[in-house]
């Protein structure tokens, strides 16, 4: 059966987008409260490559490197009223973040 032009497009976007999914490196995030109210997040490293990391909230970025299998220290928000939902990490490969 012959396929459109759209429909294969739209097959090979879909298979593109499924293997980035799985591209990106396992990492652990754990989140908790700070006994001074405030929320507080922790990165975990779980591969065995160098990664590079970020952590932001409400304009403030933390940029760090985690060595393999290790954890970044604790990271908190700059105001009680910020939760868990607030902050934004992400990790990649250290030879693909700048």
């Amino acid at each position: 059966m012959f396929l459109s032009f759209f429909t294969k497009a739209i097959i090979l976007f879909s298979v593109f987008i499924s293997a980035h999914c799985y591209a990106s490196p396992k990492i652990l995030i754990t989140y908790d409260i700070s006994p001074q109210n405030f929320a507080r997040i922790k990165v975990k490293n779980e591969t065995m490559r160098t990664l590079g990391c970020y952590v932001a909230i409400d304009g403030y970025k933390r940029k760090f490197t985690l060595s393999a299998l290790a954890s970044s220290k604790w990271i908190k928000a700059t105001d009680t009223r910020f939760k868990y939902t607030d902050f934004s990490v992400f990790c990649d490969y250290k030879e693909y973040v700048k």
